[in-house]
């Protein structure tokens, strides 16, 4: 009973300032038409959002699929040294390698650009991501890989045929993190973004919600806080069931 009173009193805890906000964001009606309505239009913030995490999402499982796959199945020279190599990027600060990479990107062609912004931030979800995948993909049996080679497969048809499958709840472990990391993220944007249309939705809401003076519209953030939690919310919600597998499933493994 204590248990159950304690957990109660936790999530109630942790939901009072989402259904605060979601009773704030439904005061005014209004709030939600003048966002709508601010700079390129919610329409254009909202797509430049989708579009970045999806390319994230897509980036990060294709690279981190084939990265786990490599160093949980082979063995080749400098293997753990590029391991800890990959995994040390997590140790460097965030807001320290911006700058540098904004001038790569101006050299590559990719300042302001969608794409761009999407590189950087599947660069800094590819050392968690690999190290889940390799976890994941040691969980399975090798003899299941090695029955589909007695079956005919190749190394890299049994990867897409049959490990795949096997590492599904990784792979939407990944993607529920790229995804949640990008669709939210504001300092990458607000530094490698420059012109309104291509804005993503955090960086468009600390615009849309400065008055006059610096004063702000509470109404209208609210009304923002609930447009980017909603899909966030929903997504979690679908995927709780394979998020959770990925972790009892030898995400966390080693």
């Amino acid at each position: 009973m204590r248990y159950y009173t304690t957990m109660s009193a936790l999530a109630i805890l942790f939901l009072f300032p989402l259904l605060w906000s979601g009773w704030a964001s439904l005061q005014d009606p209004g709030d939600y038409v003048r966002m709508a309505e601010y700079g390129e239009g919610l329409g254009t913030y909202l797509t430049n959002s989708l579009l970045v995490s999806v390319m994230t999402v897509a980036g990060t499982l294709a690279v981190s699929a084939l990265g786990g796959y490599a160093f949980a199945r082979f063995d080749f020279p400098g293997k753990d040294l590029l391991f800890l190599a990959t995994l040390a990027i997590l140790m460097v600060p965030y807001a320290t390698i911006l700058i540098p990479l904004y001038v790569l990107l101006g050299y590559l062609g990719l300042q302001n650009s969608l794409v761009g912004l999407s590189l950087v931030l599947i660069m800094f979800q590819l050392p968690f991501a690999i190290f889940m995948m390799r976890n994941s993909f040691e969980a399975i049996p090798r003899e299941l890989e090695e029955a589909a080679m007695v079956d005919g497969c190749g190394t890299f048809r049994a990867f897409i045929r049959v490990l795949l499958h096997a590492v599904r709840p990784g792979l939407i472990t990944v993607g529920l993190f790229a995804f949640l990391a990008s669709w939210n993220d504001f300092f990458a944007p607000l530094i490698l973004l420059n012109d309104g249309a291509s804005f993503t939705l955090p960086v468009a809401m600390v615009s849309m919600t400065q008055g006059t003076f610096g004063t702000i519209d509470y109404g209208m953030l609210q009304a923002g806080v609930m447009v980017m939690a909603v899909p966030c919310l929903v997504l979690f919600i679908v995927l709780q069931r394979h998020y959770v597998r990925g972790f009892m499933s030898g995400a966390l493994r080693g």
